[in-house]
């Protein structure tokens, strides 16, 4: 039987149309590559810890890398420029910390606007810092290091992983609260401050939870207090600085945050993604150990956590009179 030329070019067009389908839902679908998360401080610390443990995790759930790279430098700026300046496909995206929230009264001369040109995608977690001193201080709790730097007034060093960090914000703001003053000894990255703090080389420092638990089982460091409001499950014998100096409460938050006019399609992914991590069991065990709160919600809830994150340190900084080095 011979088919009419009409209807073969009918069926022609139709073959090729079924045969495009499957690499236009290819093209769609996120995502299709690797992804780069970019964390702005140096392996080791908090916010490199739990970017890791997030992007493992969306790795084995969505199918692709999920590659960290840090991007040291100007208090989590270098990274964050890089991000904002990237194409906004949902494939290069930021460990948001609450040091973005501050950098825009740190840095009046900044190219970008964190809120502005960035898209909160999901929150991660919240943590408690502690307030650690080195074990050869002979100080063992919140009063009795506030009596001692009062009595060596400028002598005591706080290691912090850069101004404006969360170690120096939360140290500054101990200061304003209680009048003591401590000198800054700021580095890139809680890592490589925790290392010194350890040897000796700094007295104070307000580390993560995640960062330095192991440390203080140890006996290499010596933990006073915790900085949240309430006791940590993780140390609940450690009491809270506001038993001591009331009103104080301060915590580490992190999340993704995309570069603006990233499609929202693949916001949508990866907050149900990351969502569904926050309340897998293994990360849940995995977050108890390392002392850190599960922050869960869509991408509007996490936009309010850094709308009043970037009043409050704002605040702070100005009546400290801080400046980016």
């Amino acid at each position: 039987m011979q088919i009419p030329r009409r209807d073969l070019l009918r069926l022609g067009a139709a073959s090729a149309a079924a045969a495009t389908l499957p690499r236009r839902a290819a093209a769609q679908a996120y995502p299709s590559r690797p992804v780069r998360i970019l964390v702005g401080f140096a392996p080791g610390g908090g916010t490199d810890i739990m970017a890791r443990l997030i992007g493992a995790w969306l790795q084995d759930k969505l199918g692709q890398a999920f590659v960290v790279e840090n991007r040291t430098g100007a208090g989590t700026n270098i990274a964050t420029e890089a991000v904002i300046k990237a194409a906004p496909d949902g494939y290069t995206l930021l460990e948001g910390c609450l040091p973005n929230a501050a950098n825009g009264a740190l840095y009046p001369s900044l190219k970008f606007d964190f809120v502005r040109d960035t898209l909160p995608v999901a929150g991660a977690t919240r943590e408690s810092f502690i307030v650690e001193v080195h074990p050869a201080l002979p100080v063992h709790t919140v009063p009795e290091l506030i009596a001692y730097a009062k009595q060596n007034p400028d002598k005591l060093t706080m290691a912090t992983a850069g101004v404006g960090s969360g170690n120096h914000l939360f140290g500054e703001l101990f200061q304003i609260m209680t009048g003591v003053k401590f000198v800054n000894v700021a580095y890139r990255g809680a890592g490589p401050a925790l290392v010194d703090f350890m040897a000796g080389r700094a007295q104070v420092m307000f580390a993560s939870v995640s960062s330095s638990i192991g440390f203080i089982k140890a006996g290499k460091v010596r933990a006073l207090a915790v900085t949240m409001t309430t006791r940590q499950p993780a140390l609940p014998d450690l009491p809270t600085v506001a038993e001591f100096v009331p009103g104080y409460d301060t915590s580490f938050w992190q999340g993704l945050v995309a570069p603006k006019g990233t499609p929202p399609e693949a916001v949508a992914t990866l907050n149900r993604a990351v969502n569904a991590a926050l309340a897998d069991a293994k990360i849940k065990a995995r977050f108890a150990e390392l002392g850190v709160i599960a922050m869960p919600g869509t991408p509007a809830d996490f936009g309010n956590v850094i709308a009043a994150e970037t009043e409050k340190w704002g605040r702070v900084i100005r009546t400290a009179g801080i400046k980016a080095e």
